[in-house]
């Protein structure tokens, strides 16, 4: 399906190579996961996987790929579009049609396919995705993962023999990216279709894996099974072990499962069950942190909601997005917006920034706000780094992030984790230091194309604008990451505000906003590896004890 040999490759302008000496071999109906760190390289080599390196990007080749048994370095895109689909890291980039039916016909046009075929592919294609309901919106409507649910649909329905993803799940809410796991293996299984898939999320999909691997600064570092994947993730870089695996690790508890029910299992048979006899708590590691900030006294709310309905035109016609929506964040708070794709939690973070105007109802900051939008792309229009953000504060803030390495490459050579860091050190640094810390900053989705180190900085940075007084929201299907940095969850349904509580509260004994450890556990409460690891030492002395 997929040859690669000895592939080194370095983008334009110099510097250091993004991928070296790599060798692949992709099996017809082999489900690969890419794993790595922000910056590894996954994305350049899906990107040379559909020869969009070097064709679009240019840059220096040497080495072999050859798809399908097309020689890349010969053989551009348009030529490989039959064999091979890609749902890029960015998928707004990638959809150009008006409407989500002509996006998903276009790869069938370009073909020569006749309108029955196309109708029939595009109903098909729809329905596997649980789209239909959006193939009459217009493109510009839809939620970031809803967009990502299109992109995936456009990538599909030509029939491709192999399909790369970069980051799928990024976008997409629990029920859609477990979905979208279940669909990719059935169609693996099913059909024979070849996945290579990028993801730092990794509990959302290692269990459907073949194959795992780990690529260090452009190098594949790691080639094994999932399992081998996780005790070798432990022993060289904890940071791309699930959840699951640390707890397991921290407890010292044995060979790291791959997925809650594996994970199940091994407690059960060391006969371990929690949910029968613990009677604890635990909270989260967010509330349980002495830095909790609180409202200022005699301090105005950082942000006001009264009665909020929202009106934008689908394509369909208007309809209500929020529906008397009534919220309160008071200064100092760190709070998580969460819910499903289209729930509205993007257009409440517009609203407050004032971009979207009200229906009805009032929305009021104090001290403004500071928005990184979704779509890092659109704030980045400069060929260097530099550029985007000038100065002195601009190299302080590129420090800050980490990116001071980057500051003469071109933001578009940047993987989606590094333009994220980027694009959140530009809306900052953007304020100047005589406007202080704003009295809302929110954060639409922004640990998209992080590593888990690079979510724990965000959390800590986050967190230290909280202590400056500032309400930091972030809107995140993260559950994890949701855990370590809020206080408090407020969850979206449909337009409506459906709950609004403590972080240990909300993210405790759903089917779905849950982190992986507490549904291991099965007790509540949103519960971190460590505190995982601390229940279970404490329930397994207590039984020994028991025993003696």
């Amino acid at each position: 399906m997929a040859h690669i040999g000895a592939l080194s490759y370095r983008y334009p302008g110099g510097g250091a190579e993004c991928l070296r000496d790599v060798d692949l071999e992709v099996a017809p109906g082999e489900l690969i996961v890419l794993a790595g760190r922000s910056g590894s390289g996954k994305t350049t080599l899906l990107r040379a996987c559909c020869g969009l390196v070097p064709h679009y990007y240019g840059g220096e080749v040497t080495g072999a790929i050859e798809i399908a048994g097309l020689d890349v370095r010969h053989h551009g895109p348009a030529e490989l579009g039959g064999a091979v689909g890609l749902v890029a890291q960015d998928p707004e980039t990638q959809v150009v049609s008006t409407t989500v039916r002509g996006e998903l016909a276009l790869p069938l046009e370009i073909r020569g396919e006749p309108p029955a075929a196309r109708a029939r592919a595009v109903e098909e294609v729809a329905l596997a995705l649980g789209i239909p309901h959006l193939l009459d919106r217009s493109a510009d409507s839809l939620s970031g993962g809803e967009l990502q649910r299109v992109a995936l649909a456009a990538a599909l329905v030509g029939r491709p023999s192999l399909v790369l993803l970069d980051e799928p799940t990024s976008q997409l809410d629990p029920v859609a990216g477990d979905e979208l796991i279940g669909l990719l293996r059935r169609l693996n299984e099913e059909w024979g279709l070849a996945v290579v898939l990028a993801e730092h999320r990794l509990e959302r999909c290692l269990a459907a894996a073949d194959r795992v691997l780990a690529l260090v600064e452009g190098g594949i570092a790691f080639d094994g099974s999932p399992a081998e994947f996780l005790q070798w993730a432990l022993a060289s870089d904890a940071a791309l072990a699930t959840p699951a695996a640390r707890l397991f690790d921290l407890a010292g508890l044995g060979p790291a499962p791959v997925g809650v029910k594996a994970a199940r299992a091994q407690l059960a048979g060391q006969g371990v069950d929690l949910r029968a006899g613990s009677g604890q708590e635990v909270r989260s590691d967010a509330e349980a942190s002495p830095k909790a900030s609180r409202r200022r006294s005699g301090s105005s709310p950082a942000l006001e909601v009264r009665d909020l309905w929202v009106e934008l035109d689908d394509g369909a016609g208007p309809r209500d997005v929020l529906r008397g929506i009534d919220l309160v964040l008071d200064s100092g708070e760190r709070v998580a917006l969460m819910g499903r794709n289209g729930a509205g939690k993007t257009t409440l973070l517009r609203a407050a920034a004032g971009l979207v105007t009200p229906a009805r109802g009032r929305i009021s900051t104090h001290r403004g706000c500071a928005l990184l939008a979704q779509s890092p792309g659109d704030l980045l229009v400069r060929e260097r780094v530099a550029d985007e953000l000038p100065g002195e504060a601009g190299r302080r803030a590129l420090a800050w992030v980490g990116l001071e390495w980057a500051a003469e490459a071109d933001p578009r050579d940047l993987s989606g984790g590094e333009r994220q860091r980027l694009a959140l050190a530009l809306v900052m640094a953007g304020r100047g230091e005589d406007e202080g810390v704003p009295g809302l900053v929110a954060l639409d989705e922004p640990t998209r194309g992080m590593d888990r180190s690079r979510k724990d900085e965000l959390a800590g940075w986050a967190g230290g604008l909280a202590e400056r007084g500032a309400s930091v929201v972030v809107a995140t299907h993260d559950v994890e990451f949701a855990s370590v940095f809020a206080q408090r969850v407020v969850l979206l349904g449909d337009g409506e505000l459906i709950a609004d509580g403590p972080v240990a509260e909300i993210l405790s004994g759903g089917w779905y906003f849950a982190t992986e450890v507490a549904r291991i556990l099965g007790v509540p409460g949103a519960i971190s590896p460590q505190r995982g690891a601390e229940l279970l030492r404490r329930h397994l002395a207590a039984k020994a004890e028991v025993l003696r």
